[in-house]
């Protein structure tokens, strides 16, 4: 991929960017009551109950992270409190990025133009795009999208958006399951894994391999 120079790189912003820390909410509301083991648990399913949660219909983050918190406790035989789901959500733009972004962005933002597609809401999302230290062409939303990835509808508007195809972009996530097999599946044929150690790897979805942000401008022979 050195020699390809794309139109845009197309990123996932919650976990691949941004220090997406949704286990560490569930921590600090559950530990006391749960065990290590039953705690680990309950972090697996919260997980699941959310990429669940947005297979559907777009409805509002909020709604997902209510839903898929009262589902988690009520799997795990813990009450469940709509204020604990407030604070869940009320967290995600104060979340900052992974040590490794600002520079590997900022390098690679000289030379190609950088765009986000997130499944966030409008209000959320430009509090964690300004931690991360890189300017961006543009940043589009589930909400703007009206679909939240892996739905192939949130990949489309992207491209109507951006006015491209899949062979256009490089799209560059820590995701299988919310990116890259959607991404297979409408067309991109280059991808950037971040092995951030949440998802196995998965060749059969053809990518590069990069432990972290620092290693995206060598992948374009920057």
């Amino acid at each position: 991929m050195a020699s390809f120079r794309p139109k845009y790189i197309t990123f996932d912003c919650y976990g691949t960017l941004t220090n997406f820390q949704m286990a560490e909410a569930a921590r600090d509301l559950y530990s006391e009551q749960l065990d290590e083991p039953r705690m680990q648990e309950f972090i697996r399913n919260f997980a699941a109950y959310r990429l669940d949660e947005v297979l559907g219909a777009w409805k509002p983050y909020a709604e997902v992270v209510h839903n898929s918190l009262e589902r988690t406790c009520k799997r795990n035989g813990i009450k469940f409190r709509e204020e604990a789901a407030r604070m869940v959500y009320e967290r995600v733009p104060t979340w900052g990025p992974h040590a490794d972004v600002p520079a590997g962005l900022a390098k690679v933002a000289k030379e190609i133009p950088l765009v986000i597609l997130s499944n966030a809401m409008n209000s959320q999302i430009m509090s964690n795009v300004e931690k991360l230290g890189a300017p961006f062409h543009a940043v589009y939303t589930a909400e703007q999208a009206q679909a939240y990835k892996p739905r192939l509808q949130a990949f489309e508007y992207l491209f109507d958006m951006l006015g491209c195809g899949p062979e256009d972009v490089v799209h560059c996530s820590s995701s299988f399951r919310y990116d890259h097999m959607s991404a297979h599946d409408i067309g991109i044929k280059n991808k950037v894994w971040v092995n951030r150690g949440h998802e196995p790897a998965n060749p059969y979805y053809g990518y590069v391999e990069i432990a972290d942000i620092s290693g995206l401008p060598g992948v374009f022979g920057l």
